[in-house]
């Protein structure tokens, strides 16, 4: 028998990013990471996702956490293995479209404090607002020897989204300069042949290294990743059984073993694995009694199939609802998103296009008149803010929401004047680093909330007595 020619699969870990922010809103504080950060160091992961995303926006919000103080922490405790982040392009991590100067910047601040492989997505799949992102992680690569960008194209399903859609946005992916391409099914809609099938054209028309992600909310990612691995993908995306399955990814052990002994094995010691579950399931438990981890978002909901909605939408969609008391129209905005999806011209559902979907779904049905009502983030879409869509919009929706107005047609980025000094003069008395400008300029209101709480912790003020309406704190 000739000698078993070995392609380790590698795996990006996601417990300290996507698997939290899928499983418990993106609550998992810093330092609850660092002591097992050694740990995860001696694996042997492909990378570790552990920054980008909504970590940003919550750590500022909610955690009262600096994101770039637990980026560098996070970087101190792994010495041998590389970090990754999520990107939305020219929204870096906010939720519209910036600059290229703050684009830029934020890149170059990314990979200064610790991050090695950029993860660059755009709602739409619009190739142009993603040129930026990557060009300024080449340069930072040209430069210092270090930084990887990759463009991670958001899986979707409709008439236009064919084998040769895919394919065609492989090459482009590879002509306009990243270093690989991600294939992102935030909602578990890739089945598991049909990944055979898309992997196997991807590799036969790029020569650029495939990494898959994916959510278990449909129940098939871990024989999706199955046939994925046999059709020749080069990483997937795993995150540690304690946050896993359900609306995350599937299981790093449960994947380690299923290659246990093949061509494909990893070589990864499961009694360290072992080691790490046994740390984070506390944690867990802890989250599932204190109902920050819903027994809803752990199942498996094959409606995903059909309306093709991902978790974090419709949880999302469901708080709405019980806003405004209406949660008995829950399966009628389940059946508009589709039609709102369509009208605004097919794009992913994905940060932040998932929201302006839901949203603009929940308004439709509560009116009792399709877009009586149209948020400004649904105008801005219609309007071509954020790009191009693969099919084209409603013309009566457009007709209706934005009468007689100018649509766009440029990249997104390309009507935003240069904002980089704007807002460091802005923001100039609080600033105690470089990087709280591109902190300011993600989440203005709660980058000065967070840094007026920097100050007084700072200060040791007695946070109970300080008037923060006049911003007088007594010390």
């Amino acid at each position: 028998m000739s000698e078993m020619v070995k392609k380790p699969i590698g795996i990006t870990e996601t417990i300290l990013r996507d698997a939290h922010q899928s499983l418990i809103a993106t609550r998992m504080p810093t330092e609850l990471m660092l002591p097992i950060l050694d740990k995860m160091d001696k694996v042997g992961y492909h990378s570790i996702e552990c920054w980008g995303g909504a970590t940003f926006d919550a750590s500022l919000r909610f955690l009262k956490e600096d994101p770039w103080e637990r980026l560098r922490k996070i970087r101190d405790g792994l010495k041998n293995t590389k970090t990754q982040m999520l990107f939305r392009g020219q929204n870096i991590l906010g939720y519209r479209p910036y600059a290229d100067d703050v684009v830029d910047y934020f890149v170059q601040k990314s990979v200064a404090n610790g991050i090695d492989i950029i993860r660059i997505f755009d709602c739409l799949n619009d190739i142009r607002n993603l040129q930026e992102a990557v060009d300024a992680t080449n340069r930072v690569k040209a430069q210092e020897g270090k930084g990887h960008a990759q463009v991670a194209l958001s899986y979707t399903l409709g008439d236009a989204y064919t084998m040769e859609y895919w394919v065609d946005m492989a090459k482009k992916i590879e002509e306009m300069g990243a270093d690989s391409i991600c294939i992102k099914d935030m909602a578990g809609l890739l089945v598991p042949y049909k990944a055979s099938e898309l992997i196997k054209a991807m590799k036969e028309n790029t020569k650029l290294p495939i990494q898959l992600h994916t959510h278990y909310t449909s129940g098939v990612a871990s024989m999706t990743y199955l046939k994925a691995v046999e059709a020749g993908v080069d990483v997937i995306d795993c995150a540690m059984s304690p946050f896993a399955l359900g609306t995350s990814q599937p299981a790093t052990e449960v994947m380690v073993e299923t290659f246990k002994g093949t061509e494909y094995d990893t070589g990864f010691d499961q009694n360290l694995l072992a080691e790490i579950a046994d740390y984070f399931r506390p944690y867990r438990d802890e989250a599932l009694a204190s109902g920050l981890l819903n027994p809803k978002v752990m199942g498996v909901d094959i409606k995903t199939l059909l309306y093709q909605v991902p978790g974090g939408m419709l949880s999302n969609m469901v708080s709405q609802l019980k806003e405004q008391n209406a949660e008995d129209k829950y399966y009628d905005v389940l059946r508009e998103i589709p039609e709102v999806r369509k009208d605004l011209g097919e794009p992913p559902l994905v940060t932040p296009s998932s929201q302006i979907v839901g949203t603009q779904a929940v308004f439709n049905v509560l009116m009792g008149e399709r877009y009586k009502m149209a948020t400004d983030q649904t105008k801005d879409m219609l309007r071509g803010k954020y790009g191009k869509t693969v099919k084209p919009m409603n013309q009566e929706v457009i007709d209706k929401v934005i009468p007689g107005e100018e649509i766009r047609t440029e990249r997104s980025g390309a009507y935003v004047e240069n904002e980089l000094d704007k807002l460091e003069a802005e923001m100039a008395e609080w600033k105690q680093q470089d990087e709280d400008v591109l902190s300011y300029a993600l989440f203005p209101q709660v980058a000065v909330d967070f840094f007026k709480y920097r100050q007084a912790q700072q200060e040791k003020v007695d946070m109970t007595q300080a008037d923060s309406k006049n911003g007088a704190y007594p010390v």
